[in-house]
């Protein structure tokens, strides 16, 4: 056969190839979108049974373990794998509220903090369930800092190990300036803005007193509601919190002391007294994600996404946001 015919016939057949990669591509890729959504919209959270005992006197364990952040990606597809997942939580949340078997929550919180807007709403909620008269425990890992702390303070106890760092309290916002590294490769941006401060905390340009006294503003904003919450939660004095609330963290023995928690123990010291508390025999049952989740986490799941280096580069360029005030201990 002619070579010039084979090469011909050669690339005919890649073309047909790509051509019906891409249509199969698309279409699943459609699909799987379309089952996500559907999933995340459905799911609810699955119920395990830790401990038999009374259906109608229930104890709920939820977790949250890392940074309390969420994102489009943990939010709403149910093919991603990862720690804390943000919807995920709020459901737990809500379920919890409206069953009525459910007489007491025992969160687990190991967690440096996170966005101020995800620990907020984890707190909302968590206050909402405290009004419809269900007793919440806290047990703090081996870290529950800044937002950790921030969505333990309506538990009306709180217990942390020795070796527990907690504290942390404020609130943190940070850029990165390289307009000193662009210059000197000649690198240079053509920016247009609206206002004067559309382009605030642009890593491209330093920033003036008048922007960072906008940041400021905001920054107290935050702080001064983290200091409410714990005022509140803790029964304490608010120039008692000013004092405390320094962004300096503590020792277990040492929250213990200032008034930030009320026992040193474990998880199951915490469950014990949260038992005894509630009375009776209660079954202790654990909310934990949702099916897609759980397959989420096999590692062969992300090979049945087509293109999916390319998905993940496409979702951090259109998930992409500026810096954000967070309840962080780093």
């Amino acid at each position: 056969m002619n070579k010039r015919i084979a090469a011909s016939l050669i690339a005919i057949g890649v073309l047909i190839i790509g051509i019906v990669v891409n249509i199969a591509g698309a279409f699943f890729g459609n699909q799987m979108d379309s089952a996500s959504q559907m999933m995340g919209a459905n799911q609810t959270p699955d119920v395990k049974v830790v401990e038999n005992g009374s259906q109608t006197n229930k104890i709920a364990r939820i977790n949250i373990e890392g940074p309390i952040i969420s994102s489009t990606t943990s939010g709403s597809n149910p093919f991603n794998s990862g720690g804390y997942q943000h919807q995920q939580m709020i459901k737990k949340l809500e379920a919890i509220k409206e069953d009525n078997s459910v007489k007491g929550v025992l969160l687990y919180v190991n967690s440096p903090g996170g966005g101020v807007y995800e620990s907020a709403e984890i707190h909302e909620h968590l206050n909402e369930i405290k009004e419809a008269g269900k007793t919440i425990y806290v047990s703090m890992g081996g870290t529950a800092a800044s937002g950790g702390y921030y969505v333990a303070t309506p538990a009306d106890q709180i217990f942390a190990s020795k070796e527990t760092l907690t504290g942390s309290l404020g609130v943190i916002i940070q850029s990165i300036n390289y307009q000193e590294l662009a210059i000197e490769y000649g690198v240079k941006w053509n920016t247009f803005t609206s206002g004067e401060f559309k382009d605030i905390l642009s890593p491209t340009k330093e920033m003036t007193d008048a922007e960072r006294e906008i940041i400021q503003e905001l920054v107290n904003e935050s702080y001064d509601q983290f200091v409410q919450v714990i005022a509140e939660g803790r029964n304490m004095e608010r120039d008692r919190v000013l004092e405390l609330a320094d962004g300096r963290i503590y020792s277990g023995n040492q929250a213990l002391e200032n008034g930030l928690i009320d026992e040193i123990g474990f998880t199951d010291d915490a469950l014990n007294a949260l038992k005894e508390e509630i009375g009776g025999n209660p079954q202790v049952i654990e909310y934990r994600n949702g099916v897609g989740d759980l397959f989420a986490n096999l590692p062969f799941a992300k090979s049945f996404m087509p293109n999916s280096e390319i998905q993940l580069v496409e979702e951090l360029i259109n998930n992409r946001q500026g810096p954000t005030l967070m309840y962080l201990y780093e």
